[in-house]
């Protein structure tokens, strides 16, 4: 059993998934104060930041795990939550039509053990049909998303090629922990 540093249902979903026992706990963490040029840097910061934040609300009774997602467009602007569904719109032009690298770093630790690991997935989108668009930003679906791009969802029928792991892009690179969960006896297959 761990404790899932989350309130995204996309990682509850990955962990049920794969069969991971958990329990889920947000933990809260303050990523406006980050200040950076790099979504590798940013996503490390900010899932270091949500674990540094468990650990002291919840202690290492149990395993934790904490992830921050984050998109680097071609251009390699950083591309977080957006706020409103005008800067959902904007977010998303940017990603139509284009290249994209969906960031995801994931922090465990047990009492014993501490893992980071940092995995991108790698998508070219086709330009998205602007009223398929508009009515994904109606549905509020965006809301919580990294760049607002859901690859299970609205996007999913826009990708032309992918190289990296669907998990990594829905926020929690499960298979890369798996291994060292399964030490400890804490989940099962």
């Amino acid at each position: 059993m761990l404790c899932l540093c989350s309130a995204s249902e996309s990682r509850a979903l990955l962990l049920d998934r794969f069969g991971v026992k958990y329990i889920q706990k947000s933990s809260p963490f303050d990523e406006e104060q980050i200040v950076c040029r790099s979504a590798k840097e940013f996503v490390y910061l900010a899932s270091k930041g949500k674990l540094e934040a468990a650990v002291a609300l919840y202690g290492l009774d149990m395993p934790l795990l904490c992830a921050d997602t984050v998109i680097s467009a071609a251009d390699g602007t950083i591309l977080r939550k957006p706020k409103s569904a005008e800067e959902a719109r904007r977010i998303l032009q940017m990603q139509s039509g284009s290249r994209i690298s969906i960031i995801t770093s994931l922090h465990y630790r047990s009492s014993t053990l501490l893992l980071s690991d940092i995995s991108a997935t790698h998508y070219r989108f086709a330009p998205f049909d602007p009223e398929k668009l508009e009515a994904y930003l109606q549905s509020g679906l965006w809301e919580g998303k990294a760049g607002g791009c859901m690859v299970e969802g609205f996007c999913k029928k826009y990708i032309q090629s992918a190289d990296g792991l669907e998990s990594t892009a829905m926020g929690l690179q499960v298979e890369r922990v798996l291994p060292w969960i399964g030490k400890g006896r804490e989940y099962v297959s």
